[in-house]
């Protein structure tokens, strides 16, 4: 299949098949095709559509992302995860306020020196919003492509991700090109498949190696194998004589990075020393079911317990500590495992079974 049959074929299968009402594609502007875009950065289109509706009514533009404060984004984002890429998004829309005057650059180059746009996201802003000719490699795209030429080898190597990237510069098609971009990120997701592509269905099925070899699943090659390791750590939810429980500011850096959280202990010995620390005198406790929480590089073994506490007189607020009320919750941003664990303590709170 020559280059351009295979564009002809993709764009071809588009106009029949491909999605054409998904809510940034429409309105189309630079600004709601990157929020998309980073939204749908290791998270599926279902989980995206709700979020994404959420996030353009609270910040409709990018003026609006640059002046918002950080809990609110973060509070916005609560659920999707990889919270690095929410505060990112604000980094990059004071930058585009500053010193673009609220204009992306219509440059690939000066969108990757953007925080938290890489290559391919840079192509898709180009060419979904703009209408610039620029190749992308996200992993729907990828896996159609790794599959088209059965690419050997892991794609996060460096040598095989140039070769990918080749493949993708040589198919990306000179007109229409917003509509062949998203027209691959629609086969991947929809045809082209991790475990069950629907070959029958392709517009690419006759020219694909893959295919042809009947190794459709080998590609792309996985990434090597390595256990993940567990780690463990005790959170207790401090809940006050309203049913409020105490939470702090993570640091900006790291983990969960800006988020609120419930504070963390290595044994419940530590208990009594937090307690001091906040000049609360402890009452009754009880264990909540545990939660395992999978990061990219490690699971997250917590062990909650719910403690009755009493202020003391003479109790000063800190700083990044704040009493969240479970009735009527502040828009702050929580970690998705938190905010299953409040939702845990405020039904047994609500109940009235803690001991």
């Amino acid at each position: 299949m020559r280059d351009e049959q295979f564009s002809t074929a993709v764009l071809d299968w588009y106009d029949r098949h491909g999605r054409h009402d998904l809510p940034w594609q429409q309105g189309i502007t630079p600004y709601r095709v990157w929020v998309s875009e980073i939204m749908l950065q290791q998270t599926q289109v279902s989980t995206v559509l709700n979020y994404f509706e959420r996030f353009m009514a609270s910040l409709p533009t990018v003026e609006a992302l640059a002046a918002a404060p950080e809990d609110e984004v973060l509070h916005l984002w609560t659920g999707l995860g990889y919270y690095t890429r929410a505060r990112n998004l604000q980094k990059t829309a004071k930058i585009i306020v500053a010193e673009y005057g609220g204009e992306f650059p219509r440059d690939v180059e000066k969108l990757t020196e953007l925080p938290g746009i890489g290559l391919s996201t840079a192509g898709a802003i180009a060419s979904l919003s703009m209408g610039l000719r620029a190749p992308i490699l996200d992993g729907n795209v990828k896996r159609v492509l790794a599959r088209f030429t059965a690419q050997e080898g892991y794609p996060g190597e460096p040598k095989v991700a140039k070769q990918l990237w080749a493949t993708a510069e040589r198919f990306t098609p000179h007109d229409r090109v917003n509509a062949y971009t998203q027209a691959m990120m629609d086969m991947g997701a929809t045809l082209c498949t991790r475990s069950k592509p629907s070959c029958l269905l392709c517009p690419l099925e006759k020219g694909c190696e893959a295919h042809l070899l009947g190794l459709e699943t080998r590609y792309p090659i996985p990434k090597p194998r390595k256990s993940i390791p567990q780690k463990r750590t005790l959170m207790p939810l401090l809940a006050n004589a309203e049913g409020a429980i105490l939470l702090y500011r993570r640091p900006s850096t790291g983990l969960w990075g800006g988020l609120w959280s419930l504070p963390e202990l290595d044994a419940l010995d530590d208990l009594e020393h937090l307690a001091n620390q906040h000049s609360l005198v402890l009452g009754e406790q009880q264990t909540l079911p545990s939660l395992i929480h999978t990061f990219s590089h490690f699971q997250l073994a917590i062990e909650p317990w719910l403690v009755q506490v009493k202020e003391s007189a003479h109790h000063v607020a800190e700083a990044d500590w704040l009493w969240y009320n479970l009735a009527t919750p502040p828009r702050l941003g929580l970690a998705a495992p938190v905010k299953k664990l409040l939702k845990r303590a405020a039904d047994v709170l609500n109940a009235g079974v803690l001991p």
